[in-house]
């Protein structure tokens, strides 16, 4: 009996470090970093219980569809403890201004951190348009 409670403590350690790990690959890995530039037209906080910010950029361009032709759009998610960012995705919002939105891409969307598996954390408002 103490040989199969012996095994149960390992397998108990394995299955654990394994989810550790699993969390860590997931939520701190990024599957890319970039940024994309246009004029932000959303920003907004959803959710029922778990709050996020998601916004929509206009990074330029027409697409055809049934309706005719829509604007070329980007969603991204912003984390909630990033107000300094959302704070000038606002501003330039009300401005018109063109941003620079810098972005981690992780490998899968979990509900609870957002929308979209693109997660802006740094904003650069762009001068004269470029």
């Amino acid at each position: 009996m103490s040989g199969f409670l012996s095994f149960l403590k390992k397998a108990g350690i394995i299955l654990l470090l394994l989810a550790i790990v699993v969390f860590v690959f997931l939520n701190v890995a990024n599957y890319s970093t970039g940024f994309r530039a246009g004029v932000p037209t959303k920003i907004s906080k959803k959710g029922v219980i778990l709050k996020t910010y998601e916004g929509t950029l206009n990074v330029g361009g027409l697409t055809n569809s049934a309706e005719g032709a829509i604007p070329t759009t980007w969603e991204f998610t912003v984390r909630k403890s990033a107000d300094s960012v959302i704070a000038k995705i606002d501003r330039a919002i009300l401005e018109g201004s063109r941003v620079k939105l810098i972005y981690d891409e992780k490998y899968v969307r979990f509900f609870w951190l957002g929308d979209t598996k693109h997660f802006v954390y740094d904003v650069e408002v762009l001068k004269d348009g470029r």
